[in-house]
C-alpha cells in the first residue's frame, strides 16, 4: 500500500494525516471515546496530534495529555497552538507552561501562533527561540499566516526558521494554491490542512455528495470523505488533520492514506471544484 509521509525540518517523517482535536474536551461524557479515538489513531499510524490553548479552554488538551498516558507520547508528534495576545514575552512563556501540564509532557514537537494578533512577529519569533533554549518546544510555525505574512514574517531575524504553517484547505477551498502554497513548497515548508473536509453545513455536504466524489469513491471502494482526505494530502509537503472522535472515524481516515488518486481522477475533481486563478482571501474558520 503506498502511502504519503511529510517532512518537517528536515528531521521528522510523519504519515501525511494527523488527529485534529478541535471541538474536544467539551463534553466530559465523550471523554473516553475521545480518548480511545485518539488512542486507536496511534496505532493506526496517525502519529501527529494537533491541539491548541483555545479548544475547549484547554479541554481538548486535557484530552490528549490522557490519550498520551502509558508509554504513548514517546511515539507522538505533539502540536499546540497559543493564542495571539499570549503570543509574547513572559504571557508566552506562561501559556505554553500550561499548556504543557495540560498535556502532561515536558516538551511540545511544535507550537504555533494560532492566528496574528497585537504582538509584532519579532516578538513571536523571539518567545518562540527562547522557548526552543528552555527545552519546552522542539521547534515552531505559525497558524493562519497568509502570503503576505509569511513574507513578512521571513524579513523578521529567525523568522525563517518558521517550520509549518497551519490553514485551511480542502477541494471546495483552494485559495492557497495561487501563491502560499508553491511558495511553502518551494522552501520545503510543509502546509498543516486543518478542516480538511470542510466544516459541517452546505459546503461539505456539497463536497461528499458531488457525483465526481461519489463515482471516484465507488471505484476506489471509499468513502466520499476519504477521497476528500486523499485529495488533499496529494498535494506535495501538505499533512491533512482531520479530527476523528470515534475509532471508526480513525480507521476511515488512516485508510485514506492508502488511496492513490490517478491522474484522470485529479483532473475529474480539479474541473469540479477549480481552484482560483487570482488572490483570493485567505480562509480562515
Amino acid at each position: 500500500m503506498a502511502e504519503k509521509n511529510v517532512t518537517f525540518t528536515g528531521q521528522v517523517t510523519l504519515p501525511a494525516v494527523g488527529q485534529g482535536t478541535w471541538y474536544m474536551g467539551e463534553n466530559a461524557r465523550l471523554r473516553k471515546s475521545e480518548v480511545d479515538a485518539l488512542r486507536a489513531g496511534v496505532e493506526r499510524g496517525l502519529t501527529l496530534i494537533d491541539t491548541a490553548e483555545m479548544y475547549a479552554d484547554g479541554g481538548a488538551e486535557e484530552v490528549v495529555g490522557d490519550a498520551l498516558q502509558g508509554g504513548l507520547r514517546d511515539k507522538v508528534f505533539l502540536v499546540s497552538k497559543v493564542y495571539p495576545w499570549n503570543a509574547g514575552g513572559k504571557k508566552a512563556i506562561a501559556a505554553c507552561e500550561a499548556s504543557l501540564r495540560r498535556l502532561k509532557t515536558d516538551y511540545l514537537d511544535l507550537y504555533l501562533l494560532h492566528w496574528r494578533g497585537n504582538y509584532s512577529l519579532a516578538e513571536t519569533v523571539d518567545v518562540m527561540e527562547t522557548l526552543m533554549q528552555q527545552g519546552k518546544i522542539r521547534r515552531w510555525g505559525v497558524s493562519n499566516l497568509d502570503y503576505g505574512d509569511m513574507q513578512e514574517l521571513f524579513r523578521v531575524t529567525g523568522g525563517n526558521a518558521c517550520a509549518t504553517d497551519q490553514v485551511l484547505y480542502h477541494l471546495g477551498s483552494r485559495g492557497i494554491e495561487y501563491d502560499l502554497l508553491p511558495w511553502c513548497q518551494q522552501q520545503g515548508m510543509p502546509v498543516m490542512a486543518y478542516c480538511p473536509l470542510a466544516q459541517a453545513g452546505r459546503l461539505r455536504d456539497g463536497l461528499l455528495e458531488n457525483h465526481v466524489v461519489q463515482d471516484i469513491a465507488h471505484v476506489h471502494g471509499a468513502s466520499a470523505a476519504q477521497i476528500l482526505l486523499a485529495w488533499v494530502v496529494s498535494h506535495q509537503g501538505v499533512i491533512a488533520i482531520p479530527k476523528a472522535a470515534s475509532i471508526a472515524h480513525v480507521e476511515e481516515n488512516a485508510a485514506a492514506l492508502g488511496i492513490t488518486l490517478s491522474p484522470d481522477e485529479l483532473s475529474r475533481l480539479d474541473k469540479a471544484f477549480p481552484a482560483p486563478n487570482r488572490k483570493t482571501p485567505l480562509d480562515v474558520v
